[in-house]
């Protein structure tokens, strides 16, 4: 668990509870945010495979897990939102418009995410896929897949639109203080955490680009098919929800 003190301007400490989770498999970045004072969590971006895992975090640090939230419709791993709502009770909730008709909620630019006395705010980021957010939480975001660090999510399926992306991340995420973390949906060079200020920098995807050069160099990635897009994307449109939900780890 990484148990957090920061300074603000208007309280000298301040707590916080978060912990970072990593599958080898999909190189996917999951994230668990808890009130330390209420013991209140959410988990962003959940891998079914780890289920049991966040199941015993939320044991061992006796918190409740109110929401279950995915940045978008997973091409890559089938999410943890079906099995994590059965054995806890949590409430599922994605970007509006990813034809997830089983999701408790569908998420709109401005929406917020109460848990305990913390506020997650939601910032729609498409381009990725159309139906990408951004979760924005105190000095923090979650990206999933629009802005990685050191890139970006490619473009070329499930909607996915270069020149969208290019906006989402330039118009919606960029115009944050640079000293805002970065926490994306998946590394897969070892990094874990990169800020806006580095990104606008050093980005090579981004840093220095016109809209135009952007669209071109994702037009011409000739990226694989991700190998479990088959599997991955049906099972996701049922928000994880497979034949039987195993729980491994508990």
């Amino acid at each position: 668990m990484k148990l957090e003190s920061k300074s603000t301007p208007n309280q000298a400490s301040v707590m916080i509870l978060f912990h970072q989770f990593f599958d080898e498999t999909s190189s996917t970045l999951t994230y668990l945010l808890a009130d330390p004072i209420t013991g209140d969590a959410v988990i962003i971006d959940p891998v079914s495979e780890h289920i049991g895992a966040y199941i015993s975090f939320l044991q061992e640090q006796e918190l409740q897990l109110g929401w279950v939230l995915d940045t978008h419709v997973h091409a890559d791993h089938i999410t943890g939102a079906a099995g994590l709502r059965e054995y806890t009770g949590a409430r599922s909730a994605v970007g509006a418009g990813c034809a997830v008709d089983c999701a408790d909620r569908l998420l709109q630019d401005g929406d917020t995410i109460v848990f305990g006395n913390e506020v997650l705010r939601v910032i729609p980021t498409p381009g990725h896929t159309s139906n990408c957010v951004t979760f924005h939480w105190r000095d923090r975001l979650f990206t999933g897949d629009a802005l990685l660090i050191g890139g970006c999510g490619r473009t070329d399926f499930q909607g996915g639109d270069a020149g969208l992306l290019y906006d989402s991340i330039t118009e919606r995420l960029f115009p944050l203080p640079d000293e805002t973390l970065v926490y994306p949906g998946h590394d897969y060079k070892g990094a874990r955490v990169s800020c806006i200020g580095q990104e606008k920098g050093s980005n090579p995807r981004l840093a220095g680009r016109s809209r135009q050069e952007f669209i071109q160099l994702m037009t011409h990635l000739n990226l694989p098919r991700p190998l479990m897009m088959d599997s991955a994307l049906p099972a996701n449109q049922r928000c994880g929800r497979t034949r039987n939900i195993e729980i491994h780890g508990t």
